[in-house]
């Protein structure tokens, strides 16, 4: 009798060990299916609200529309430097067509030319009350004296040059000599100072006349949006470096925006601003919201890869493989933090800007620019939970590493035939003069671009240069466009072949999905001990622990 009531205590032990284990067992299948489920299918099995799909639209409306609302603003900024960078041009440069010739602004060809050009622009800066017509005027410092306009010219220390005999004597050492004056003294430059003027052409290697300007952008009064006031740092360069007997003439305009000093203005231009501020403070609290679901998300599964992990190494002596592991890390998670990041960063840069305590329209626009982007690439993974859209996203995931691998060997080939078209070509051919512009014109060629002027604006002065031109274009043409590029794109066709050929016949089950299909035919490794009654109950034979009190998780 007492044999029998060891037997049946031993026997219900067992039989409760089994039966926990048999319930860990269902609750990680039914949490990682609970996880893997998309936002609509989690509100039908357990009524939660898909906060996060909630956040990501609500986000994606505000993003654009902020981006939308500075990108009208920013036109407004930008249409005001470039017609003030048009007006100038006309104002200081003699004979300007209102056309920059190559790099340059305007060329002169004689020393005539040069003085005429100089002393325009003297004269026309003397005179700029009068001639502008638009809120321009000359700049101040703190105490409030006008500032002055400043001339430096750079020459060679000393030199001779005899073109005749061919002889020449020249000191490489550089020296510079600068003036200033005020703009009220503008009719006694050229008398007081007409030896700073006398030019020695074979030395002379730059002239730079600086001044500043203060002006104040009235247009976005329209917009409702406060008037930003501009300082003007304008450089006009006489440049001589090659002593070619062509004086090339730049204007350089480095335009600051500031909040102006004093204002009055009638209207709602400050509400609006409040109202901008308010919104981009709204938008920063959303995107800080989305962060920190992700953040959540990431955090959850990674505790249920550990529970999984630790499943299957306690039952199957087995270890999680990549692919399952690549499924827990979710890599949308990620990019939707970094863009949540990047937006809060250009909102708070946004609202500096408006606050007038910022001027970096090009850094905010960066931001704001990236994180859009982002936040509209992470809506494809909504996109994925629906068969025929997931097709696009399966050949992408499954073609990148074979695409990235392919383009690092052609990007070989492309930088030889860059560096060699830049050495060959680039005296005969305007395309090829520096390698950024190589490079921009062989990947034009690339995709089938501009072809027949490439092949016409080369020089053909030299026969050889011209042969070796007709040479380097076909082959380079052939051998991307019929083989580099049709090997591309067969790559990315037998992906998305194998994506097709997998949702018809089954995708390669990993360890993972047979463990959501509840199938039992996990490979064990011979070397793990067996008892007898895991070989004789092989269904049951995961279930030898006892369950820990946080081994379940709901993933919302």
């Amino acid at each position: 009798m007492e044999l029998l009531n060891r037997y049946l205590d031993r026997s219900n032990s067992v039989s409760s060990v089994l039966t926990q284990e048999v319930i860990r067992e269902e609750t990680l299948r039914d949490d990682l299916k609970y996880y893997f489920m998309s936002p609509c299918e989690k509100y039908r099995a357990r009524r939660h609200l898909p906060w996060k799909l909630g956040v990501q639209i609500l986000k994606i409306i505000m993003i654009t529309t902020q981006l939308i609302l500075f990108g009208l603003n920013n036109q407004l900024v930008v249409s005001y430097k470039e017609e003030n960078m048009m007006t100038l041009k006309n104002l200081f440069l003699k004979d300007y067509s209102g056309v920059d010739e190559d790099d340059y602004c305007v060329a002169v060809y004689t020393q005539h030319g040069v003085y005429e050009s100089l002393f325009y622009a003297l004269d026309q800066y003397s005179q700029l009350g009068r001639l502008s017509v638009g809120p321009i005027s000359y700049a101040e410092d703190d105490d409030g004296k006008l500032l002055p306009l400043i001339i430096c010219k750079e020459y060679y220390k000393r030199g001779t040059v005899e073109p005749s005999d061919e002889a020449f004597d020249i000191d490489a050492q550089l020296e510079t000599v600068c003036m200033s004056h005020d703009p009220k003294t503008a009719n006694q430059w050229k008398t007081q100072n007409s030896s700073f003027f006398d030019l020695d052409f074979y030395r002379l290697v730059d002239m730079k006349m600086t001044f500043q300007l203060k002006g104040i952008n009235l247009q976005t009064v329209r917009s409702r949006e406060l008037p930003d006031c501009y300082f003007f740092y304008i450089t006009i360069t006489f440049d001589n470096q090659c002593h070619s007997g062509k004086v090339k003439i730049f204007l350089d305009i480095d335009a600051q925006s500031s909040a102006c000093q004093g204002w009055k203005i009638s209207g709602t231009a400050q509400k609006n601003t409040h109202y901008l501020l308010v919104f981009d403070g709204f938008v920063i609290l959303i995107c800080l919201t989305s962060a920190v679901l992700c953040t959540r998300s990431i955090i959850l599964a990674v505790r249920l890869l550990q529970r999984f992990s630790r499943f299957l190494h306690e039952n199957y002596n087995r270890k999680v493989c990549e692919d399952d592991q690549s499924e827990f890390l979710n890599g949308w998670y990620v990019l939707v933090i970094v863009s949540d990041l990047l937006a809060t960063v250009g909102s708070i840069l946004k609202m500096e800007i408006k606050a007038k305590s910022l001027t970096s329209y090009d850094v905010c626009s960066i931001f704001l620019g990236t994180s859009t982007l982002m936040v509209w690439v992470g809506v494809i993974r909504y996109l994925g939970y629906f068969q025929k859209y997931n097709v696009l996203i399966l050949t992408m995931k499954a073609a990148f590493p074979k695409v990235l691998r392919f383009c690092c060997c052609a990007g070989m080939i492309y930088l030889g035939y860059t560096f060699c078209g830049w050495i060959v070509l680039g005296p005969y051919h305007e395309k090829f003069e520096s390698l950024s512009r190589v490079a921009e014109c062989l990947f034009s060629l690339l995709n089938g671009d501009d072809m027949f002027t490439t092949f016409a604006q080369l020089k053909d002065k030299k026969t050889l240069v011209w042969l070796f031109s007709r040479a380097y274009l076909y082959s380079f043409i052939s051998l991307f466009i019929y083989m580099v590029l049709s090997l591309f794109i067969a790559l990315i066709t037998d992906s998305y072949e194998t994506i097709k050929r997998y949702q018809k016949e089954g995708f390669p089950l990993t360890d993972l999905q047979k463990f959501l299909r509840e199938q039992k035919d996990f490979p064990v490794s011979e070397e793990s001990s067996q008892t007898d009654a895991k070989l004789r109950y092989p269904v049951l034979c995961c279930c030898q622990r006892v369950p820990e009190n946080d081994d379940v998780i709901l993933i919302s």
